[in-house]
């Protein structure tokens, strides 16, 4: 069964794609990290709203990773494999973790910047709730970061047309 933006469950039934953004801070866990071990475990989440936000991920949604504190920028894509589960970092049993496959790095970073100026992604909450690092992207706001990774950054051009302009 094939269902445009959605996932195959199963021969009769399908569910809409959901698109993620997870922050974590680089020195502690990185793409890199991420890259090499291919599948772990999101834990240390200690946010309701954040924990609440990945009981609601599905096997197949897709998230970016985000590297907060230094970069501040989207960095990579991820996919949910195993769906909420007790996160055993956790003395008091409340909050839960997924477990997420590296899929890629995005072609360029995108800052935080970006997200405040762009139409779009202003209304994020990245933007608009800077301390939530679980939240929910419209696939609206995923393709709009998966446009920007792919194109140059303004003062990026404002560079290369200077170099231009001197040759």
């Amino acid at each position: 069964m094939f269902c445009t933006s959605y996932v195959s469950v199963s021969s009769t039934s399908c569910f809409a794609m959901q698109y993620w953004l997870c922050k974590s801070e680089p020195g502690d866990w990185s793409i890199d990290d991420h890259e090499k071990k291919k599948v772990e475990h999101w834990d240390g989440v200690r946010n309701y709203q954040a924990n609440n936000n990945m009981k609601k991920m599905k096997k197949g949604d897709l998230a970016f990773m985000y590297h907060s504190i230094s970069d501040k920028s989207v960095v990579g894509i991820l996919k949910v494999v195993k769906e909420h589960y007790p996160d055993h970092t956790d003395k008091t049993n409340t909050f839960g973790m997924v477990d997420f496959e590296f899929v890629s790095r995005v072609d360029r970073p995108v800052h935080l910047d970006e997200f405040k100026e762009n139409k779009i992604l202003a209304e994020t909450a990245l933007v608009k709730q800077m301390r939530l690092s679980v939240m929910p992207l419209t696939k609206q706001q995923w393709d709009e970061v998966i446009r920007l990774s792919k194109t140059k950054k303004a003062d990026e051009e404002i560079s290369s047309s200077k170099k231009r302009k001197r040759n």
